[in-house]
Order: structure tokens, then sequence, then C-alpha cells
């Protein structure tokens, strides 16, 4: 084994890596930017380097020799696919944890590893020319020919939009991998998304460790996967691991990796290579928790020489797994990124968490808008699920907006607990409807910050909130506030009727009229406050009504996050529709394009290309047509 690794990555795979590194007793070595000075995985690695960026190899390489580091894990995003940085580590004498960087260099390029799958008898999605897909059905998939992620990626409905489509593809791929190719394949509009994690070494041993259902996704990005597939027999499941041993052997492939299909909805035995992926996957930790393997751990092991401690008759699949990633993003907005502080974050008991947060954590939109994945492990499905809606209901993070809550509204549909998905279902459900309206929050966070105020109880009666009068009794106080950045409610509340008990230094529990006892988080920033409860959260400011018709009014286009103005698709003067694109961001290297609000023309663009946004920055008003 190592004496030093060095951790070519940020966040929670680093911290997982990290995790293994101190249980081998091998000392573990971090990197970071600026932006990251005071994150979680720089503190807890033994040692830490700081670099200009996590993208230049040789900032890396030399982060590498200096530490003494004998070895270099990738983690996964980044330079992990990189076959560059196997090569820079070869030259440096600097053992790469993955595969040899022509393997990387195959898998990486889809074009190439279509090939490769074909000649070692997997069956692959038939693809087109720019020219056959002008006349082949729809729909089709524009892909990226590098990385991964979703990244780079465009369902084409007709012929009239692929040109659109592939521009679109090409420059979020450039953005996101540095490599502007594409390619046109079939898209099955109601298929499964399966993938088989396997291993190999450098002694001629490669295993598969089964399969996993990443099925619900959102643009092509994972939100909850899963082992095994609910609708993946031994029969089955035999063939797609052979597919996948067959494909790695041909490849020359040494260390983790994940073959991924995709598979007709009704028939998955009818199934198709997607791509492979040379590095570790976002959702290792569901096949550890089924096959009782630490993946990183194999991944050392292999790197450092030695044959593979199992074989294939010792895998066997106990339970069932299931890993859902919390985003920083905003599911009432269409996943709209987001970004903030975190000011409070509680994680849930029973799960396992892997996470690269803590409380003053700064989210913001130049790296991937995963915080967190909740991990659990049941006796079957049923039971895997029921963990994990519960889970998700005790994870609290408040400052930034996250997908918490959707995620446990979707482990709830009908579908989902049946097993009955495929990639496109998220976007057949019906709209999100959080638990509570508007005016339940507003009427929580009134009375938490009564309570608030009667704990801090000052005899200044002019600095009171709560309504108190010169009579000594308490009148009735009006609110108005604005829930989650929506119109403001205006609602009246007594601190007599006070229904709040604190049950902790960030929480409260409130009963509502109807006797419902809730339990709250809660977490003040300046002029607004931060509640969370079963793994919703809302932020609630002070509204002023005046303030918030300007606002409000018809026509006008605001940034919903920060990004990058990559594209002006509109002048003024010029007459739009409702649903017209006007301008196209950049956040988290994906792509937002924003559209006119209302019909009309277009009156004001605050922006050109290039510009940076801020949330909420003026981007263009449409005035409304006569």
């Amino acid at each position: 084994m190592f004496d030093a690794v060095l951790i070519a990555n940020r966040g929670e795979i680093a911290r997982r890596v990290i995790r293994t590194l101190s249980r081998l007793g091998v000392h573990s070595v971090a990197i970071y930017t600026d932006a990251d000075r005071d994150a979680p995985h720089v503190r807890e690695a033994d040692q830490a380097v700081r670099v200009a960026s996590y993208l230049e190899i040789a900032e890396v390489m030399l982060a590498a020799r200096a530490t003494g580091a004998g070895a270099l894990h990738p983690g996964y995003g980044f330079l992990s696919e990189h076959p560059e940085l196997a090569r820079a580590c070869a030259a440096a004498g600097v053992v790469f944890v993955g595969p040899p960087a022509q393997a990387s260099a195959l898998m990486g390029d889809k074009l190439r590893a279509k090939d490769a799958a074909r000649q070692a008898g997997v069956p692959v999605v038939p693809s087109f020319t720019a020219e056959e897909a002008r006349h082949a059905d729809y729909p089709l998939l524009v892909k990226a020919a590098a990385g991964g992620g979703g990244r780079g990626m465009r369902v084409v409905q007709s012929a009239d939009g692929l040109d659109a489509a592939l521009q679109s593809a090409r420059r979020e791929a450039r953005a996101g991998f540095g490599d502007d190719r594409v390619f046109i394949e079939r898209f099955l509009p109601r298929a499964r998304h399966l993938e088989v994690q396997v291993i190999a070494d450098g002694h001629g041993n490669v295993i598969h460790l089964g399969e996993r259902e990443c099925s619900l996704q959102r643009r092509h990005q994972k939100l909850i996967e899963e082992s095994p597939s609910p609708v993946v027999g031994p029969e089955l499941r035999a063939l797609l691991g052979a597919e996948a041993v067959a494909l790695a052997r041909a490849g020359g492939y040494v260390n983790a990796g994940t073959v991924e299909f995709i598979a007709d909805f009704t028939d998955p035995g009818e199934h198709y290579f997607l791509e492979m992926n040379a590095r570790l996957q976002v959702e290792h930790p569901v096949t550890e928790l089924v096959c009782g393997v630490d993946l990183v751990e194999l991944q050392l092991r292999v790197a450092a020489g030695e044959p593979l401690p199992i074989t294939q008759d010792d895998v066997e699949l106990t339970g069932h797994a299931i890993e859902a990633r919390i985003n920083a993003e905003d599911a009432a907005r269409d996943f709209f990124p987001a970004a903030g502080r975190i000011l409070a974050y509680h994680r849930p008991a029973g799960a396992r968490v892997d996470d690269g947060i803590e409380p003053g954590s700064e989210v913001g939109t130049a790296y991937d808008s995963m915080l967190a994945k909740v991990i659990v492990h049941g006796e079957d499905r049923q039971a895997a699920l029921t963990k994990l809606e519960r889970a998700l209901g005790e994870t609290s993070i408040l400052g930034v907006t996250t997908t918490t809550g959707f995620l446990r509204w979707l482990l709830a549909s009908d579908d989902v607990r049946a097993g009955r998905i495929d990639t496109e279902l998220i976007g057949r459900l019906p709209a999100i409807s959080p638990p509570l309206t508007a005016e339940e929050v507003a009427r929580t966070a009134a009375l938490i910050v009564l309570a608030l105020s009667e704990e801090q109880r000052t005899d200044d009666p002019f600095a009171r909130v709560d309504g108190w009068r010169l009579s000594g009794r308490r009148g009735q106080s009006w609110w108005h506030l604005a829930v989650g950045g929506g119109e403001p409610v205006q609602i009246a509340v007594s601190a007599d009727d006070l229904a709040v008990q604190r049950i902790g230094p960030e929480s409260f529990a409130v009963t509502a009229g109807d006797g419902r006892r809730r339990q709250w988080s809660y977490a003040v920033d300046r002029d607004q406050i931060w509640l969370g409860t079963g793994g919703w959260a809302w932020p609630v400011r002070r509204h002023d009504s005046a303030a918030a018709g300007e606002a409000l009014s018809d026509g006008a286009l605001r940034a919903p996050m920060p990004g990058q103005v990559l594209v002006v698709s509109t002048a003024v003067g010029q007459t739009v529709s409702a649903g017209d694109p006007l301008v196209v961001l950049e956040s988290m290297k994906m792509e937002l394009v924003m559209t006119a609000p209302v019909d009309g023309e277009v009156a004001e663009l605050s922006v050109a290309v290039g510009d940076r946004v801020a949330v909420d920055q003026p981007l263009a008003r449409v005035e409304v047509s006569d």
C-alpha cells in the first residue's frame, strides 16, 4: 500500500477518499483553490496544497511531487477521465488510481467506445451522421463525444430543431470538456438507465458487482440511484455483467469503472451500450452497501499491484440500497441552480451521508451543484424506500435552496414506489406541490420571530416586535412576508397565541391551528429567516408592498441565478411571443434558456454576451402587446 495519496478533487468525493485512506493508515494530501481554502476536505486531510485550478495538470502534479505522494486518486469529474493526467502521473513516477491512459482515452471517447463495444459483442445504440439524421425517425439524441454527467446532451423532436441542438450541445461540451465534438443517436422515449460496476486488476482478473438502476433523471442528470434494479433478475444480471466484463477486457481496462446501458422500459432484456465511465461513479455507495465492499479500497489495492481479493463467485447482493443526490437547485423554478451560504445543516440519523458542506460553506456556481448524498440500506426495496424517505425528512439545509423536499416528494409517487420508472418519468409527473402554503410558512415565520423576541425580551417597548402595548397587553401584529421569493402575503398574529416550544439550539416545535405539531429548524440571516421542516426549506423576508408591485410588473425578465451571458438572441424593438428565447445563461457548466414572459415588444435589454449576472439582476423587459 502507498505511504501517501494525493486526491485531485474537492467536496464530498475528496472527503470520501480521505475516510478510506485514514482507515488504512495512509497519509492523505488534499488540493484546494482559493475558493475552497476553508472547505471541509482541506481541514480533514493530513496535508493540503493550494492550486490555482483543479483542472491544471501541471499544478496538480507539482503538488504530488512536492508532498511525496506515491499515488493520485482523481475522484470523479474534473480530470478523472482525462488520459493526460494518467500520462503525467506515469511520467512523474506517481501511480494513477484509475485505468491506464489508453483505456481511459478509448472509453472517454464515446464514438470509439461504441466501436469497441460492438467488436466485443455488446449491443450498441444506432447512430447517425448529421445528414442521415435529417431523414431519420425522431426523436434523436445529440450527445457530446467527450465527458459525461448529462452535459452536452440535447433531445431533438424533429429535423427542424436539429441545427439548434447541435450548436447548443457543442457550446456546452466545449465549456465543460474542452472538446466540442458531438454525435447523434437513437433516443428511446421510454427507457431505463441501467449500469454495471466492474473492477479489474493487473493480473487479468475482471469481475462485476451487479447493476444499478439510474432511471430517475432530470435533464440527463441522475437524481436517485438504487441497487439492485427492481426489474433485473438473475439471468439478465448475469448477461449485463458478462457484457460489461467483456468490454472491460477488450479495452484493456484496469481499476474501477462503470458500463452504462439503456434498456427498453417494458422489456429490459432489449438493451444497448451507452458508454463506459472510466472512474468511480457518484452512485458507487449503493453498490458498496449491497456488496459489502469498499470500492475506494479496492481501487487503491489494484493500483498498488495487488490482485483482487474477491472473485466473481464471492459477489453476493444482499438487501437493497438507494441513494438520493441533494443539489443546490430550486425545483419550483425549473431546477435553476442556487447559490448562497449554508446557515444551518442537520444530517439524518440512520443513513450514510456523503457530503462536502458544513455550516458556513459558500455554495457558488463555479462547481457542480451537488451538495450531499443520502444513502440507505434495507432488507428489501420497500424497506429502503421507507428509510430514505424518513432520512430526507430529517435532513435540513438552510441558507441555500436545495432539492431535498422535491426528492422526498418524488419518492412518494406511486410509480417510483412500484418501480415503474424510466428516464422521462420526472417530466411527466404533475407540478411539485410543497406540503405547506406560503401563508402557513409565513405564519410560522412570524411566530418563531415572536418566540425569539420573547427569549430576548427587553425593557425598551420600542425595540419589541411582538405587539406590546403601553397598556401592558399585546395586540395583533401585522406581517407582510415574502416566502421563497414569491409574492408577499399579509398575515396577523398575536404573541398571546404563541404555540411555539424550543426543542433545540436551532429548532422549534410549532403547533398549527389544526392542532398538528411540526418540528422546524431555523436560521436568521440579516433581514430574512430560513425555515425548514420535513426536508423542505423556505427563505422568508419582510416585504415592502409598494416595492413588490414594481418588482413584479409584467414583462420583467430577471436572472434566476448567478451566471454568465452566453447568447443574446433578441434586440430592443423586436416583437416576441411568450416562450421565445431571449437570453442564454451559463451556470455550473450548464446552459439555461431565458424566455419572454409575455407577448409584446422588447423594450429594454440590460445585458450583452460575456456579462456576468447576479441573482435577480434584470436581463430584459418586454412591453405587453395592446
